[in-house]
């Protein structure tokens, strides 16, 4: 689908559009793939290591949308990864993280529909369903734009699409390397916000390879969330430490317990697929009968239960903790 296509990544050189950047050299020949982002320092050490005759490195931010309409020209395919995501960081800069994440993502809906782009997904993160921090309340508002974004492009405007999943193994920011560069330092109790606490819990390769898919299913409107496994604190810490002990240190300002991707608020609009949930849009669009149970790979969904809630404390698939340390080898 991305052979002699072009394909932009805002934020494009955080740990997903590495990963994705590569997934799509691996498996394709794009024309064209262009890394939006702002740093120049993380984009030449990107140019290290990817410097095929496709690669183009564009310096912007998504807070500008002449920049972006510019960077988008002759584009078919976006990804918008761009966001400020530490949910501390977002409490205490609210301004900062309403720019990017809410004006930034009304610019690329701007944007690819002032370009005519085919198709774009944006990336979701769990905190935005039910969300009691800034940045899941910045990204709830960003899903509810993207939605609405097919009504405002038309019949033959650009579709728009998200993906919404948990936490990533080993993303940059993350737990796992937290805790890993505490053990190196000889640290040999780990901290721990709470004793209870669950995450929903993905690999990049995993996210990267259902972004793919998804555009491959979409229709526009849809918010894709994957079938993923769980996992307990206390059984992470056991599985990167040998022991359960741990320093409790409390909930950090605008963190949850526990995580949901799709809300019992949202059941009556959700639909379960064998790998993945998606929550169909509550307005009408320009074709009024898009058959959300039948994606355009032709795989077939069904409404969920009443009341259902896919949440990461009853999730009924928890990694173990010797499933944990076969990961963590994995994604070192």
């Amino acid at each position: 689908m991305f052979n002699n296509k072009s394909i932009l990544i805002t934020g494009g050189t955080g740990s997903f559009g590495k990963r994705f950047v590569s997934f799509l050299l691996k498996h394709f020949q794009p024309q064209k793939l262009i890394i939006y982002s702002r740093d120049e320092l993380k984009q030449f050490e990107m140019q290290q290591v990817f410097d095929a005759p496709c690669m183009r490195y564009f310096i912007g931010d998504v807070r500008d949308k002449d920049r972006m309409i510019s960077a988008m020209r002759d584009v078919d395919f976006v990804v918008h990864a761009a966001a400020l995501k530490q949910v501390p960081a977002a409490e205490y800069n609210p301004n900062e993280c309403i720019k990017t994440n809410i004006n930034g993502a009304q610019n690329v809906i701007d944007a690819a529909i002032a370009t005519n782009v085919s198709r774009v997904i944006a990336l979701s993160t769990d905190k935005a369903a039910n969300p009691v921090n800034l940045y899941g309340a910045t990204k709830l508002a960003s899903d509810k734009l993207f939605v609405a974004a097919n009504n405002i492009s038309g019949a033959k405007g650009p579709r728009f699409s998200v993906v919404r999943y948990g936490n990533v193994v080993g993303s940059r920011g993350s737990v796992v390397p937290f805790y890993r560069s505490l053990l190196e330092q000889g640290k040999t109790s780990l901290p721990v916000t709470h004793a209870e606490m669950t995450r929903f819990w993905i690999t990049l390769d995993e996210g990267v390879e259902f972004v793919v898919r998804n555009f491959q299913r979409m229709q526009g409107g849809e918010i894709f969330v994957p079938k993923i496994p769980s996992v307990s604190i206390l059984d992470l810490v056991e599985s990167m430490s040998g022991t359960r002990d741990h320093d409790l240190v409390g909930i950090r300002p605008g963190e949850k317990l526990h995580e949901v991707m799709v809300p019992e608020e949202m059941a009556h609009h959700s639909l379960e697929f064998d790998d993945h949930y998606v929550i169909t849009p509550a307005i009408l669009f320009f074709e009024k009968n898009i058959n959300y149970k039948r994606n355009k790979l032709g795989e077939i969904g069904k409404p969920v239960e009443e009341k259902f809630e896919y949440h990461s404390g009853t999730n009924p698939h928890f990694l173990s903790v010797e499933e944990l340390r076969k990961l963590d080898k994995v994604t070192e």
